[in-house]
């Protein structure tokens, strides 16, 4: 199963990529978890110091950036 963290205080932004992530777990049919993390101390664990970020598995893939479903797709696939 894999672990989808959201990293962001509840903007728009991190809105959109929680969909995002959303959309392209359940197209590739992946078991997994969605968590968002709004905790500005919990994110900064992270490293993270813009957002939103995305976390996979607790490792951090992207910083800053609000990626569509299908780059999201594309980094699952090789992870």
């Amino acid at each position: 199963m894999k672990k989808i963290q959201i990293l962001g205080m509840g903007c728009p932004k991190c809105q959109a990529l929680a969909r995002n992530a959303e959309a392209a777990v359940q197209e590739l049919g992946l078991e997994y978890e969605l968590e968002k993390v709004t905790d500005i101390k919990e994110i900064m664990k992270f490293g993270v110091m813009m957002t939103p970020a995305l976390a996979v598995d607790g490792e951090v893939k992207t910083v800053g950036k609000v990626l569509p479903a299908e780059k999201i797709k594309k980094m699952l696939d090789k992870i």
